[in-house]
């Protein structure tokens, strides 16, 4: 019944927030936070019901899990960056019954997950700041899903699968993001302040990244796929790149064959790697 109307890979980085304020990093982010509000008037324009987020931020050591409360509101201070998003006001409406179908077919593929709707469960970063700038009105639902810091690419690939069967039996139009870095080994403590921004942490993963997105652009989805455990692991990925093996999983893994549109130039940010592409559905 329902259907995936857009799918994106996207950044949630502290700096777009930063890049907003008089400094000297003011407008560093411009392109990127444009990219963002492109999506989310795209996610408008195809008549978006819900955003489901695959959110790399949320770290989960014990299960898998999904925030789908029916009303999530509150202010977010980043406990690992306050300084750099402090006292964030939210208010998104959630689903409930969605989420308790995606548990219920990850339960069915034999994975441990669950489905919450618990005012007090917040909203992590990898959430609030893309939608900070894709759905400021609120008008569409999110659902946010939890990366397990234990898990594998194949179970992650399941649970981007259970997240399409549950679309296919819930009436509504569906935005899939994919909210994380592309490589992720972070810059050293004594490396911080303003010039961290645009700072990569070496080479060969800047090369490895560009590579994929070279893969994306060509549709060569199935190298990709097959390489995610190498690239994941030797590129340092957040959460072993949960948030992109959910996604492919729901798009059809290497079954899945539409265009990708790289929005913007990929950039490093405090030693990882950044970008949005929108994939076609």
């Amino acid at each position: 019944m329902g259907k995936i109307v857009l799918a994106a890979k996207i950044t949630h980085v502290p700096s777009l927030l930063i890049s907003e304020r008089e400094g000297p990093l003011k407008g560093s982010r411009d392109e990127p936070i444009n990219s963002l509000k492109e999506l989310g008037r795209r996610a408008r324009d195809r008549g978006v019901d819900t955003f489901i987020v695959f959110d790399m931020h949320w770290l989960s050591n014990f299960g898998f899990h999904i925030n789908a409360t029916a009303l999530q509101k509150g202010a977010y201070t980043s406990n690992e960056a306050p300084h750099m998003i402090q006292n964030m006001q939210y208010e998104y409406r959630g689903d409930p019954a969605l989420g308790e179908r995606i548990a219920g077919h990850g339960r069915a593929m034999g994975l441990d997950i669950l489905s919450h709707d618990i005012p007090s469960l917040a909203l992590e970063y990898g959430t609030i700041v893309p939608m900070y700038y894709m759905n400021q009105d609120a008008s569409m639902k999110v659902v946010s899903l939890a990366a397990n810091l234990f898990s594998t690419i194949e179970q992650n690939r399941q649970v981007g699968e259970a997240v399409r069967q549950a679309i296919d039996e819930t009436p509504g139009n569906f935005a899939l993001l994919a909210s994380g870095s592309m490589s992720h080994q972070l810059i050293t403590a004594n490396e911080t302040g303003d010039n961290q921004w645009n700072k990569m942490s070496n080479e060969f993963n800047r090369q490895v990244d560009l590579r994929v997105l070279d893969l994306w652009k060509q549709r060569r989805y199935k190298e990709f796929v097959d390489m995610l455990p190498e690239y994941s692991r030797l590129c340092k990925g957040e959460g072993l790149m949960c948030d992109t093996a959910m996604l492919f999983g729901a798009l059809g893994w290497d079954q899945y064959h539409g265009e990708s549109e790289q929005m913007g130039e990929y950039f490093p940010s405090s030693g990882s790697g950044q970008v949005n592409v929108h994939f076609s559905v």
